[in-house]
């Protein structure tokens, strides 16, 4: 395509509308997964068991789509899950 009057390539102006999607489909991303470690925090603190366990499969989950998309590395992802898993863990004694 031909290029701009205001001077900007066209290719460019594309890549800024791409960049702004993928960022606020992150930020979903991210917002969810905060939300779930959130829910599992909670549940631990009031010491109720099974619902951290449920929490923790959904957090397990939201860790997982995250990093599938690349929006955290999967090594982050993996290294949060442990720390949650050791968390609901700490509970059950």
């Amino acid at each position: 395509m031909a290029k701009l009057k205001t001077g900007r390539h066209t290719s460019a102006l594309k890549e800024a509308r791409k960049a702004k999607k993928r960022t606020d489909r992150n930020a979903s991303t991210r917002s969810k997964v905060r939300t779930a470690i959130k829910r599992v925090e909670i549940a631990v603190k009031n010491n109720d068991v099974k619902v951290a366990l449920e929490q923790l499969a959904v957090a397990f989950s939201q860790w997982d789509r995250a990093a599938k998309k690349n929006v955290v590395h999967h090594k982050a992802a993996s290294n949060q899950k442990a720390r949650l898993s050791k968390l609901v863990a700490g509970i059950k004694k």
